[in-house]
């Protein structure tokens, strides 16, 4: 965080990591510490936490997380450090000078034990019936230190209603441990704040704004809380019921979309290492359990690269050649997270939002109208179903906004986890399902499409087509096998500029009649940005607000997921950065074995334009059914 001045969370959750330089030596910045009396040096102001991960020592923690600042608050952590009088919490012990200390001594454990039967004490449920059984660190920990009694009691009462007023998240207070990992995810990594600690003492929990639903306060549906949360006491809303009732009614036509990320990290829930492709073990596995048709959504990704595309161009051209008040920059609007973050704090800028539905809404009104037409089939009587990684998109098709096909186009969403558990539930591992493909017509999509998934991925995909409909040139004549590397990675703002040069190509027949030609971008440079999580997105906004750098941008991607759709809050727990850049790679390996990989060249999204919709992009029935509109919701609650 740059200024913490600008942070809406209170002094004590003000971020407060410091990053230690990687080479110290040279101002003579190590300590020596002996941990069960073995001697590492460490970077001077290392945790103790952080030193013991050093020399292979597992310290357990339920507080800490290493996308989160230093809380310290679980205590169950602690050490022994000699000569002093009470134990240390590892995780906030900055090692300044040369100490000595014992991971597992019997005062160590002894308290450790207490600690997890103190909270057990005051933790509703039972671990079978949970949905976090198997993968709840309150558990994991219980058996590891033998905890098998109730030494201090347990209620057997609820002690707060359930709160599923949400489409996206669901918060069972009763299972809550007060770790704190949602506040600070939702205050520092967010910037949003919704989850605050309320009273003192036995008294304290984790409630939002005059303890409104979470429907009515401003939350944003990204649900990092839950991707953070160490019990169940976040989860997301699963509809997953309802589907396996459409599955078995033989009067339903039952299909799928799946993206990218899913695909990309399903593999962890069944034990694989993080990284592990499943694409087509998946498809299989679909079909298995009911599903009708298996569609991808890298396809109506490829569309959206279209439709924003056009859109922005026109935007250009307005704004530039006929010299119009236009919204510039334009905003991406895939990510309903960040759409939802604009509505709630940036509502005068929604006029920058593109337009263009995401692809998940995309491919729901192109199934009960386009699909639906041309299969023979009511769309009364399709069920469309999507595989996301994001619980913000269970609200997104929830929106009143997305039935532009006459029908709610996208019925359910699904999180990756949720979808495991169907798998799972349908007797079927994963990994030991055969190959196959997509069907079609939506089986066919480009690299552009699936590299999506990860941060800046919708602008690389983006300018891997405009760079060839500008100049005329190759897109790996410019960038190395059309990789756009400037736009890759995790750091929380990226800038790129592109000069177009003296010399532009012929505008493609697809958008011949909105431009006729580029000769009005000879000479420009196209200035771009990316930004993943709301606390970066913050940041541009402000900037944008002061008439910084960033108002001179003309396309920005903002995603609201840290690393952005494959850290979604419907993905696998946990999640780390490590875990994040591993399915990252996963993702842009599987679109350099692709032989497609711009979106423009995708022969059936140009069937699409031809049979369909051919006004051509941001043509009347494109705009009808592929672009909406958004709502100024402001930060005040009724």
């Amino acid at each position: 965080m740059e200024n913490k001045g600008d942070l809406r969370a209170p002094v004590s959750q003000v971020p407060h990591n410091v990053p230690i330089p990687e080479d110290t030596s040279g101002i003579g910045g190590t300590v020596t510490v002996e941990i069960n009396e073995k001697k590492i040096s460490v970077p001077l102001g290392t945790t103790i936490l952080d030193a013991c991960k050093k020399v292979g020592i597992s310290i357990p923690t339920l507080c800490h997380h290493e996308d989160l600042c230093i809380a310290g608050v679980c205590r169950i952590c602690v050490v022994e450090v000699e000569g002093m009088r009470t134990l240390q919490a590892s995780c906030s012990f900055p090692i300044t000078t040369p100490i000595k200390i014992k991971t597992s001594s019997p005062m160590v454990r002894k308290a450790r034990r207490h600690i997890i039967d103190l909270l057990l004490s005051e933790h509703y449920g039972e671990c079978y019936s949970c949905f976090r059984n198997g993968n709840c660190e309150l558990q994991n920990l219980a058996r590891e230190y033998g905890v098998d009694t109730y030494n201090f009691g347990h209620i057997d009462k609820p002690r707060y209603e359930i709160d599923n007023s949400s489409y996206s998240v669901v918060r069972d207070m009763s299972k809550c441990i007060l770790c704190k990992r949602c506040v600070r995810t939702c205050i520092d990594l967010q910037e949003v704040g919704v989850l605050e600690a309320i009273d003192r003492g036995d008294k304290t929990h984790i409630g939002t704004f005059l303890e409104k639903p979470l429907a009515d306060v401003i939350c944003i549906n990204c649900g990092q809380c839950i991707n953070r949360c160490p019990t169940a006491a976040l989860r997301a809303n699963d509809p997953s019921d309802a589907i396996w009732e459409a599955i078995d009614d033989p009067t339903k036509h039952v299909v799928i979309q799946t993206a990218p990320s899913p695909r990309a990290a399903i593999g962890e829930e069944f034990g694989l290492p993080a990284g592990t492709s499943m694409t087509r073990e998946l498809n299989t596995a679909l079909r298995r359990i009911g599903f009708d048709k298996v569609f991808d959504t890298n396809f109506t990704a490829d569309l959206t690269i279209i439709e924003e595309g056009t859109e922005l161009i026109l935007r250009l051209y307005n704004a530039l050649v006929k010299k119009e008040k236009t919204a510039l920059p334009q905003f991406t609007s895939c990510s309903p997270g960040w759409v939802k973050f604009i509505e709630h704090y940036y509502p005068e800028y929604l006029d920058n939002l593109s337009s263009a539905k995401s692809p998940q809404q995309m491919f729901g009104a192109l199934i009960k109208t386009f699909y639906a037409q041309q299969a023979g089939i009511d769309p009364a009587n399709i069920v469309s179903v999507a595989l996301m990684p994001c619980s913000a998109k269970k609200f997104e098709c929830n929106r009143p906004e997305m039935n532009s096909s006459g029908y709610k186009d996208v019925d359910y969403g699904l999180t990756t986890r949720e979808m495991a558990r169907m798998i799972k539930e349908a007797g079927i591992n994963l990994p030991e399902m055969p190959k196959s493909d997509f069907d079609s017509p939506f089986g066919e999509a480009s690299g552009a499409g699936l590299i999506f998934g990860a941060t800046g991925g919708v602008m690389e995909a983006a300018l891997r087509s405009v760079v060839e409909f500008v100049t005329g040139n190759k897109t790996e004549d410019i960038f190395e096998r059309a990789n756009i590397i400037p736009l890759r990675g995790f750091e929380g703002i990226k800038y790129m500029e592109i000069p177009i040069g003296d010399k532009v190509g012929e505008a493609p027949a697809l958008i011949k009649h909105l431009i006729p030609d580029w000769n009005w971008l000879k000479g420009a440079t196209l200035k771009v940005a990316v930004a993943h999580g709301t606390a970066n997105a913050k940041k541009i906004m402000e900037d944008i607000k002061a008439g910084g750098k960033f108002s001179e941008c003309h396309f920005i991607e903002f995603m609201a997921c840290p690393g952005g759709c494959l850290g979604g809050g419907g993905q696998p727990i946990p999640t780390t950065p490590e875990i994040r850049k591993k399915r990252a790679e996963a993702i842009y390996a599987e679109d350099e074995s692709l032989e497609i990989r711009k979106s423009h060249e995708n022969p059936n999204v140009i069937r699409i334009y031809n049979e369909f919709l051919t006004e051509g992009p941001c043509g009347h029935l494109s705009h009808k059914l592929l672009h909406t509109h958004y709502v100024k919701r402001g930060r005040y609650i009724a």
